[in-house]
């Protein structure tokens, strides 16, 4: 290896024509000597698939769990977040394209190892740590390592993912997972052929990997895009699919798009699609459905299914009234609602904390 950060990895095979193709992600993609893969932090040395981005952090902040966005998993709760370089997808929209399109080794500047970061994670007092900004797909030995130290001290841990990734190392990275948002960008292959650079059916199997084989707690998001993923019918197929094959209780966020990287002939999502979209998903059966990325506090609080009363009061990051015991059940009917709570109500607010690693965090 040709430095400490990086590190070798399990999923590739050699291929007759002497390349080595990775098996990290559908993307599949087949490498000679000194090439880098299409994320740009898995590299081929020698005859094997390194990660070159063990250990270094495109950046620390501390932000609210329900900017994730999760409202189910620990409400009110601070999260430690942070990200790596580089994606294995090419999403024309991406709206953190300047970490996730990354490919100078210098985005990397933060350094940090699995066990600091959990004893950063406790000192800040966040009841878990998620792996964003770009997608733990890539990183997939760093993550693991991070949330094995996490929950070492008691924390969880979330992914904030596209859900691209093979059976195998997929069962690895979710069996360290107690929590994760997949981005379910559209519900066409035309989508995701021609704005991403990859396949629907593959994430649809991650969602039913996720749904009947594990016990994490997951919950979707889609950024809505003007005439490209808005229409009625596409809203109405995802969010039936959605209820049939994942049940109602799967929270839906449906966010706002803004002109970014390489989509910036689109204007921005108005908050009626964002509305309609939500009706849409609750007329076919889901039971929590939000917005994102608008004013919105009737959109984005949480209703009892059992009886209709607010139990989660939100107004974009920041919580009012809460309606619900330590176990999660609505006080005025005992109603459970779904996800993960554990106690009373996080009082970390709206509070966004960027983290200088080597200064704040010893």
């Amino acid at each position: 290896m040709t430095d400490r950060f990086t590190v070798p990895t399990e999923y590739w095979h050699r291929l007759d024509d002497e390349r080595v193709q990775c098996d990290v992600c559908p993307r599949a993609c087949k490498l000679r000597d000194g090439q880098r893969g299409v994320c740009f932090v898995r590299s081929r040395q020698g005859d094997a698939i390194v990660l070159t981005s063990y250990g270094r952090s495109s950046g620390f902040c501390v932000d609210p769990v329900e900017k994730k966005p999760l409202n189910h998993f620990l409400p009110g709760s601070a999260i430690l977040s942070f990200g790596t370089a580089g994606c294995n997808l090419a999403c024309r929209f991406c709206q953190n394209w300047d970490i996730s399109k990354s490919k100078e080794i210098d985005t990397l500047a933060e350094e940090a190892s699995p066990t600091a970061i959990a004893q950063a994670a406790r000192e800040l007092e966040c009841r878990s740590v998620a792996f964003t900004y770009n997608d733990p797909t890539i990183f997939l030995e760093y993550a693991i390592d991070v949330a094995e130290a996490c929950h070492e001290l008691g924390l969880s841990t979330v992914a904030v993912t596209a859900g691209y990734i093979c059976p195998e190392p997929r069962a690895q990275l979710y069996h360290h997972l107690d929590g994760a948002n997949i981005d379910l960008k559209a519900f066409t292959e035309d989508f995701y052929r021609h704005q991403v650079g990859a396949e629907l059916g593959a994430v649809l199997d991650t969602l039913l990997y996720l749904r009947h084989e594990t016990d994490i707690w997951f919950e979707l998001t889609t950024l809505l895009i003007p005439g490209l993923n808005d229409t009625d019918d596409e809203l109405d197929r995802m969010t039936r699919w959605v209820v049939e094959q994942l049940g109602p209780d799967v929270p839906m966020h449906f966010t706002a798009f803004h002109p970014d990287y390489r989509m910036l002939d689109r204007p921005p999502t108005p908050a009626e699609t964002l509305t309609r979209a939500r009706h849409i998903a609750m007329g076919n059966g889901v039971r929590y459905a939000y917005t994102g990325n608008v004013p919105d506090p009737e959109g984005q609080s949480t209703r009892c299914h059992g009886c209709g009363r607010v139990v989660i009061e939100r107004d974009r990051y920041t919580i009012g009234r809460y309606g619900l015991d330590d176990t999660g059940s609505c006080l005025a009917c005992r109603t459970r609602i779904p996800g993960r709570f554990d106690g009373p109500v996080g009082d970390w607010g709206a509070t966004r904390l960027p983290i200088t690693f080597k200064r704040t965090l010893r």
